[in-house]
C-alpha cells in the first residue's frame, strides 16, 4: 500500500510542477504565493512528501487550478500531461524499441483491466 501512496504523491506532484510552469512560475514562487517552504514545495514536485489538505488547497489556489486537474485521470489536460509525458520518454527511442514499448503497455493494461474484474 505505501508503494501505491508513493505513485499517486509522484504523478500528484508532476502535475503540479506542470502547473506551475505552465502558470510560468519557479518553485520559489509557488512557495510564496501558497506559503509554504521551498523545500517542501519541491518535495511534493518529486512525490517525497505527503501534504496535508490545507497545503494542497493552497496550492490549488496559488497556481489558479482546480483541484481535479491535479487528482483525476479523466480530465483532458491532465490526459494531456500523460501525452506529453509519454512523448518525452518515446522521444529518443527507435521505432522498434516504440513498438516493444507499445507491447508492453498493452500487456500492462490488459492484466489491470483483468484485476480490476475481480
Amino acid at each position: 500500500m505505501a508503494g501505491h501512496d508513493i505513485s499517486k504523491s509522484r504523478i500528484i506532484g508532476s502535475r503540479i510542477k506542470e502547473a506551475r510552469i505552465n502558470n510560468g512560475m519557479s518553485q520559489a514562487d509557488l512557495a510564496a504565493k501558497a506559503n509554504i517552504s521551498l523545500p517542501h514545495i519541491s518535495d511534493i514536485e518529486l512525490g517525497k512528501s505527503n501534504m496535508m489538505l490545507g497545503t494542497f488547497i493552497r496550492i490549488t489556489e496559488a497556481l489558479q487550478v482546480s483541484s481535479d486537474s491535479l487528482l483525476r485521470l479523466d480530465v483532458p489536460e491532465v490526459k494531456s500531461l500523460y501525452e506529453n509525458e509519454l512523448s518525452d520518454v518515446l522521444s529518443d527511442c527507435s521505432p522498434s524499441q516504440m513498438d516493444s514499448i507499445l507491447k508492453i503497455v498493452r500487456e500492462v493494461k490488459l492484466v489491470m483491466c483483468k484485476k480490476e474484474e475481480y
